[in-house]
């Protein structure tokens, strides 16, 4: 709840002692020095509020650097000039994800990169069990798994204002294989296909 100049001035008012020369009338003087005084006191319960804020990773501004030196952030992962939206979602992931090798667990984490709507693909070898015809790989490598990432989640369409040099569109996030690689279980092959 934010205090106003209003609220901090009665509150001064009520501190002081009883008795006729301390009035407690909103025109008098006593009463417009303590209203000065709460201007002073607005500002340092925005400023404290603003402190507050800062303890979220996914909020903070001021103590972005702090949070990122304690977590060990920037790392390979990140791209050369991130925007500090993209640093703060990438502190969250390093602060709030633990691990896991289920594909729930992978697919939040896609999710919580700003990936919404992707999909695993994970390729089984053959087993006694497999039909006689099968293919030995199965359609893929024993220990390979591939994210299938949706075209529209992360396109980047050539517009008017772009340089002349830019490609027609592009797709793709380095950072992104980076991430996962981090998160995969050592002895598998990760593919990540675009536009599936």
């Amino acid at each position: 709840m934010e205090l106003t100049r209003e609220d901090y001035q009665r509150l001064l008012l009520q501190l002081l002692p009883e008795g006729p020369i301390w009035p407690r009338d909103l025109d008098t003087v006593i009463a417009k020095v303590l209203g000065a005084l709460s201007d002073s006191l607005v500002r340092v319960d925005r400023r404290a509020a603003d402190v507050m804020g800062e303890i979220d990773p996914r909020q903070t501004r001021e103590l972005l650097v702090d949070w990122e030196r304690n977590f060990g952030l920037p790392d390979g992962c990140m791209s050369d000039t991130p925007t500090g939206d993209e640093r703060r979602l990438r502190l969250h992931q390093k602060v709030a994800w633990q691990g896991g090798q289920s594909k729930a667990f992978f697919i939040g984490l896609l999710e919580a990169l700003g990936y919404p709507g992707c999909t695993i693909t994970e390729y089984r070898r053959m087993t006694v069990n497999s039909k006689c015809d099968a293919a030995i790989n199965q359609g893929g490598w024993c220990y390979a798994w591939r994210v299938n990432v949706p075209l529209t989640v992360n396109v980047k369409v050539m517009t008017c204002n772009s340089s002349c040099d830019a490609p027609l569109a592009r797709w793709g996030d380095p950072g992104l294989m980076c991430v996962l690689s981090q998160h995969k279980p050592a002895h598998t092959i990760l593919y990540i296909s675009y536009g599936v």
